[in-house]
């Protein structure tokens, strides 16, 4: 087994390859601008690791691992351009520093070349990733349409909304994971069992992301702190706050979340002190600690040694504590 650092460093060099100067530039400089912004490579970081468990060679994942990250960043090109958000990692988003026509177009190119990738696995492994990819692609969807329809609803319920971040990300972290065991042919147990685990890791994950999108600090967030509350999402933080609060304060927190003030910092300021007066700030952080357990305790169910699972333990761990 390797480090974290070593699974991130050969996939960053591996990507360095794929993003190569193309013509039309003003098609591909956008898509190569996306995917050298950095970020944390959680996703193919996992591909690699979950190739590596299960006794296969984790070179042999990096294709997947760059599928997985392709469609990551495909999503991100045009969720952002469904938030009009003005930030991505610290940067101008596609949209911004270019325009929405050519953030829809990179986006639909970066989705074409997510799939091209699985044609470098022989028919049987090329035919189980593509099968998985289609599944997970269209949930990734689902959930992007829940999350878009909840901006709307007064009556969105906590499992609704576990529901949706199950979809919109989690399913995505569990099939990299599950693509790892793919390539390394596991068993079909086993491959469903790591599923399990990264998905439960991915809902923790973005449980993280909602309550740093309130909490985090600009400089290492990387994003607007705040979108959530200006874009008016029905977040764990939100939902709590309306199951915790008093009448005339759930009053003010739904009407500050049915509108578009011209004070947008004082809007953000006016939730986050409701979220934590009401106790869901809290009840967020036990909720990223439960399905971190969860996910845990998924590996009881794997047959890879100890030292396996502690591995997987700490990178886990190392998610609910984050910053960034």
């Amino acid at each position: 087994m390797h480090s974290i650092d070593d699974y991130r460093t050969h996939f960053v060099s591996f990507l360095e390859t794929f993003v190569t100067e193309k013509e039309p530039k003003n098609l591909y400089n956008p898509i190569n601008y996306i995917l050298n912004l950095g970020g944390k490579r959680l996703r193919p970081v996992l591909t690699l690791m979950s190739a590596d468990i299960f006794n296969g060679n984790y070179k042999e994942a990096l294709n997947a691992a760059l599928s997985i990250e392709v469609f990551h960043n495909f999503s991100l090109v045009h969720d952002d351009i469904m938030d009009d958000a003005p930030l991505r990692r610290g940067k101008k988003t596609v949209h911004e520093k270019w325009d929405i026509n050519t953030g829809i177009l990179s986006g639909d190119a970066m989705l074409i070349m997510a799939y091209q990738l699985f044609e470098n696995y022989e028919a049987n492994v090329f035919q189980a990733l593509a099968k998985l990819f289609s599944k997970t692609a269209l949930e990734v969807c689902e959930g992007q349409q829940y999350d878009v329809d909840f901006e709307t609803r007064n009556d969105v319920t906590i499992p609704e909304y576990l529901k949706m971040i199950e979809y919109k990300t989690a399913v995505l972290v569990g099939a990299a994971m599950k693509m790892g065991a793919i390539v390394a042919k596991a068993s079909t147990e086993e491959q469903n069992n790591i599923y399990e685990f990264g998905k439960n890791l991915g809902i923790a994950f973005q449980l993280q992301d909602d309550y740093l999108d309130a909490f985090g600090d600009p400089k290492t967030f990387g994003k607007q702190v705040g979108g959530d509350i200006i874009e008016n999402k029905k977040t764990y933080l939100y939902l709590k706050a309306i199951e915790f609060l008093g009448e005339n304060d759930k009053v003010e927190l739904v009407n500050l979340f049915s509108s578009q003030p011209d004070k947008v910092e004082e809007k953000v300021e006016t939730a986050k002190r409701l979220f934590k007066a009401s106790g869901s700030a809290d009840a967020t952080k036990e909720a990223i600690k439960l399905y971190t357990n969860k996910a845990f305790k998924n590996l009881d169910d794997l047959k890879i040694s100890e030292e396996k699972k502690e591995l997987l333990k700490a990178f886990g761990s190392s998610l609910m504590n984050r910053t960034v």
